[in-house]
């Protein structure tokens, strides 16, 4: 009898109309849709307003009078700095790629090289920029999950590349992951792991970053784990 009584209740509930918003809640659920709408757009201009503010600010003041638009016109131009900052990298990279060029960077090269502590930082950042600019490279092209800081609790992170020289000594089936902090991801922690050890995500990089950054709030509708081959599926197949 309990049972019917129960089953009776939850059909009667599932029957009930929704219950109709009176003007306050109307409003109030209106405004929290407007900003859901207007704060990433809000933001996203404000951080591209900030960035090309602080490039022309120190760009600006480098550039000739004479050769300041903004002399003959008498009127700030945005971006102008961004433009001029854009223009100054291309033609040094045209520079650097001749032969010419290659002969004066190897030769400030081994003018930095003599100077103990410069030479240090000059070579960690030359490595990490040319590997991000590697248009070859796979790195950070692998969204997975790895069991990080304990067994059974799961981090997502990114597949940097296989390990290399010592950490290859010790395991050459070892793979570098970087796993990022929320709700800034410059930050985070390098970690090497063995790829069956790893499940992979079908996410591309720029979703696994918004996953992160959001603290798991935006989660990718493309999102399903590919689980790799566990330990003990290894040794029943062996």
């Amino acid at each position: 009898m309990s049972d019917k009584t129960s089953s009776t209740e939850n059909n009667l509930f599932e029957m009930r109309p929704p219950k109709r918003l009176g003007p306050l809640g109307w409003l109030r659920a209106r405004f929290f849709t407007g900003i859901v709408v207007a704060a990433p757009i809000g933001i996203t201009i404000w951080l591209v307003w900030m960035f090309v503010t602080f490039v022309d600010a120190r760009i600006k003041p480098l550039i000739p009078e004479k050769w300041n638009p903004e002399t003959y016109t008498q009127i700030g131009l945005p971006g102008l700095g961004v433009l001029v900052a854009v223009i100054g990298l291309t033609i040094i990279g045209i520079i650097a790629a001749n032969l010419i060029g290659k002969s004066l960077l190897k030769a400030g090269e081994r003018l930095i090289g003599r100077v103990p502590l410069v030479r240090n930082i000059h070579m960690a950042f030359k490595q990490i920029f040319e590997t991000l600019a590697t248009s070859q490279s796979s790195n950070f092209k692998e969204v997975v999950m790895v069991e990080y800081p304990r067994k059974g609790s799961w981090a997502v992170g990114f597949v940097t590349a296989p390990a290399r020289g010592a950490v290859a000594a010790v395991n050459p089936a070892l793979v570098g992951v970087f796993v990022p902090t929320t709700p800034n991801p410059t930050s985070g922690f390098l970690i090497y792991v063995e790829r069956h050890e790893l499940r992979h995500l079908d996410l591309s990089v720029e979703d696994g970053a918004k996953l992160i950054i959001s603290a798991g709030l935006v989660v990718p509708e493309s999102l399903s784990v590919k689980a790799i081959e566990s330990e003990e599926q290894v040794e029943v197949a062996k």
